[in-house]
């Protein structure tokens, strides 16, 4: 299995969620990790709660679905912790209403955030993984992007798009020693999927964060000359 001491990672959404879930993880195997939050707050905030697990933690405050911000937040990461190795691309939201009720902003809310984000980091990626031999890009996507379900169209579009834009981009750069994985988990307690009282009070038959996070050092560990290059996850007793 692969080491992840030493590595260099970005996780977009790192802040709260699966993408702490993840950075946590990855602090643990050895990693320096470099998260992002839409504002300075939510960065502080999580900063704060990652200061006594140890291993190398830095933030900054990118909105990525503004690739300016994307381009200012890897520059700090070069500048801060010195190169790239792993990107996780975690960062997402839904808007869900019915096709009639869903507003043009809120369609490239869904596209922009879940879609074209995910391109603005990867394209950044890249090269910076190509001058040090290669890397991991894993895309957190959902099983969404495979199972359409009502009021879901903006958001199973743009997950959809994200498991597409995964196929093409390891098939692209696979022979650049990039290894190219999209992740496919199905309903996970976090906010993301309402409160508690939302959903009956009871979570505990669905996915947990730290599951997500298993499944990407998984991925992450394989051996060089192996590739995971897709994963679906469900809870094992969904309610009936």
């Amino acid at each position: 299995m692969e080491s992840l001491a030493g590595k260099i990672a970005i996780v977009t959404g790192g802040t709260r969620g699966i993408g702490r879930a993840i950075t946590l993880r990855l602090l643990s195997e050895g990693a320096s990790v470099a998260i992002c939050g839409r504002t300075r707050e939510s960065v502080d905030r999580a900063l704060a709660g990652f200061r006594n697990v140890g291993g190398k933690i830095f933030g900054w405050p990118a909105d990525i679905t503004r690739i300016d911000d994307v381009r200012s937040f890897f520059q700090a990461v070069d500048d801060t912790l010195g190169g790239l190795d792993i990107l996780i691309n975690n960062a997402g939201a839904g808007v869900f209403r019915k096709v009639a009720d869903l507003t043009p902003e809120d369609w490239h809310r869904n596209i922009d955030l879940n879609l074209n984000g995910a391109f603005y980091c990867a394209h950044e990626a890249l090269p910076r993984m190509q001058r040090r031999g290669g890397g991991s890009i894993v895309n957190i996507s959902s099983l969404a992007g495979k199972n359409a379900f009502s009021s879901g169209a903006g958001y199973n579009a743009a997950k959809a798009g994200l498991n597409a834009f995964s196929e093409a981009l390891m098939l692209d750069h696979r022979h650049d020693n990039v290894r190219v994985s999209y992740i496919m988990p199905g309903s996970v307690a976090t906010e993301f999927s309402g409160s508690p009282t939302d959903r009956g009070g009871d979570t505990s038959w669905m996915i947990a964060p730290e599951d997500v996070a298993e499944a990407v050092a998984l991925v992450l560990r394989m051996p060089a000359r192996t590739m995971i290059s897709r994963m679906e996850i469900r809870p094992s007793r969904p309610k009936k």
